[in-house]
């Protein structure tokens, strides 16, 4: 692994990731992905904290350096402020205050390095009532309206992994704002503090939806067109048991999928009377049920009918669509998502596999810190050489 990056968009750009779980690292693998050279830096002893995995099937770990500090050692902390000198970016996950009492806060990090973006992530936010309490993606998709909103009528709300909250509130919302905080400090040269909540970026997600609720038009959880309340935008049991998704809201579309399917468009009424979506989804249900999902998808996949299989974790990066886009990459044996999104002149390199911590201190450090400096360092306990037994 190269100790900084030189392919990608994002290559010269320079962040320091405080080792967290969840949120955080997926920020921080987004950015690595595309070119930033991303520094781990991790506790000194396990934190025991997230889903323990091999080391590398932790895929959010992938394409950086990561060396250990005990944050409670002046030295060490002084190491930090030394990196966040030549850091564009900085990414933290604590509970508000924790930085602080570590002494690497916005406030001393800023002082070394005017020209920081210092990344916040968090679930509540840096400020309000819950800010110093615990929670997980499930409980700020509960806050915010949006988990009440997913799921079938007459069911409990579905969870939808930690997508929607940790990932796509969390992550993506604190990636956009790093890179937002970076362009303008190269216009002001200041740097700035970005406070980036889950509940923030998941409520900011279901901006539509909040102005469909305005304008009257939005009902309880599933009795709505996008949330599997309309027949035209569900999911349908096949004769094996496997599932299939039909999805075409324009009625061009729809008239295909009937058609398709056998079923007189008459028969199903207009697709705007809601009265009639029970009907037409017990006759699509019974003809989804005379066929096995590949039958389906041989007959329904080249139409507009706006179908799709539904495939299986294992499945996926075996369809022919995303193995010939190469959605999919193997690397260290280990099948994942490639980088996204695609550039077409400033390519990333490859990822690369998750590295252990203190793996190569040197090398992780280049860049940042003279080369005398890191021996000293090593010689003095502060870094380490190779991993701890």
């Amino acid at each position: 692994m190269n100790a900084s990056s030189t392919r990608g968009p994002l290559a010269g750009i320079k962040v320091i990731e405080l080792a967290g779980i969840g949120p955080g690292p997926m920020c921080a693998m987004l950015l690595a992905d595309l070119g930033a050279t991303v520094l781990r830096i991790d506790r000194r002893e396990p934190s025991g904290l997230g889903i323990e995995r091999p080391l590398r099937h932790n895929l959010l770990l992938r394409n950086r350096h990561s060396i250990s500090l005990d944050l409670k050692d002046p030295d060490a902390v002084d190491v930090v402020l030394r990196l966040a000198e030549k850091a564009d970016a900085l990414i933290e996950g604590f509970r508000p205050g924790v930085t602080e009492r570590l002494g690497l806060g916005p406030e001393p990090c800023l002082a070394r390095n005017p020209r920081l973006v210092y990344g916040r992530i968090t679930g509540w936010g840096q400020a309000g009532p819950l800010a110093q309490r615990a929670g997980h993606d499930i409980n700020y998709l509960a806050l915010t309206g949006i988990l009440d909103a997913i799921g079938h009528a007459g069911a409990p709300p579905s969870i939808p992994l930690n997508l929607v909250g940790d990932y796509a509130g969390g992550s993506l919302y604190l990636a956009v704002g790093l890179l937002a905080g970076v362009l303008e400090a190269r216009q002001s040269g200041r740097g700035q503090v970005v406070d980036a909540a889950i509940v923030d970026g998941a409520a900011h997600l279901a901006t539509t939806f909040f102005g469909m609720l305005a304008a009257g038009m939005l009902g309880d959880r599933g009795t709505n067109i996008l949330d599997g309340g309309a027949y035209f935008y569900d999911v349908y049991e096949c004769a094996d048991g496997k599932w299939v998704t039909v999805g075409p809201v324009e009625q061009k579309f729809l008239t295909e999928l009937l058609c398709l399917l056998g079923i007189d468009p008459a028969a199903v009424g207009r697709q705007s009377d809601r009265a009639a979506w029970p009907k037409a989804r017990e006759l699509l249900a019974a003809k989804f049920r005379t066929a096995s999902r590949e039958e389906w998808t041989t007959r329904l996949q080249d139409s507009d009918a706006c179908f799709a299989p539904v495939l299986s974790w294992a499945e996926a990066p075996r369809h022919p669509h995303l193995a010939e886009r190469g959605t999919f990459i193997e690397v260290d044996g280990v099948t994942q998502p490639a980088p996204a999104p695609r550039f077409f002149r400033s390519v990333p390199d490859q990822p690369t596999p998750p590295s252990p911590n203190d793996a190569d201190v040197a090398a992780a450090l280049a860049g940042w810190l003279p080369a005398q400096d890191i021996v000293a360092l090593q010689r003095a306990g502060t870094l380490r050489q190779a991993p701890a037994s």
